[in-house]
């Protein structure tokens, strides 16, 4: 039986819950989101794969690059994702890991990128479904006028992400923000 092994890591935002298998990382997320129980159940396809507390060597790597990441060491993620959603979901997540380090993109450029201008708030609601915060970086989009725009992990966790990121890029504010508006 395929089992999905979950974990706390602790991160300077707060805990988040983690879970792997043999497959890849397939969650990892804040506790407190509002729609926790729906990805949760999304990622374990409705129970059909139990998660279950305990260590898996996916997570454990996850541990450390998430670490390298909150020092600024590290920038690109290289950790097997399996992005469990709908065929439309794991396009705009796939858009999403695009984006570089550092920078922003509106919610109307990740459409466009998308090649479908009108589908803005289809790509803002697959945004909010996204169970891999920071590793699938959904918090790089921000609204057309700059503004910080929803987070289910909170918009003061959304700010602190952008500014770290800002920081250890070494890019000014102007040059973060925008990086294309395609």
């Amino acid at each position: 039986m395929e089992l999905l092994y979950s974990q706390t890591i602790r991160t300077p935002l707060g805990n988040m819950i983690a879970a792997a298998n043999d497959k890849g990382i397939c969650l990892f997320d804040f506790p407190y989101r509002k729609r926790i129980a729906q990805i949760t159940a999304r990622v374990t396809q409705n129970g059909d794969v139990p998660l279950v507390p305990g260590d898996h060597p996916y997570n454990l790597l996850l541990q450390a690059q998430i670490d390298e990441y909150f020092t600024g060491v590290r920038k690109v993620f290289d950790l097997p994702l399996r992005l469990v959603g709908t065929p439309f979901q794991q396009k705009v997540w796939e858009a999403l890991l695009t984006i570089p380090y550092g920078t922003t993109r509106s919610y109307k450029a990740q459409s466009v990128y998308l090649n479908d201008e009108k589908a803005i708030r289809a790509v803002a609601r697959a945004n909010g479904e996204n169970g891999l915060a920071i590793l699938v970086p959904c918090h790089r989009v921000l609204g057309t006028n700059g503004s910080l725009t929803g987070y289910a992990g909170g918009l003061r966790n959304k700010e602190w992400l952008l500014e770290h990121e800002r920081k250890h890029s070494g890019k000014t504010l102007q040059q973060s923000l925008f990086m294309s508006q395609l």
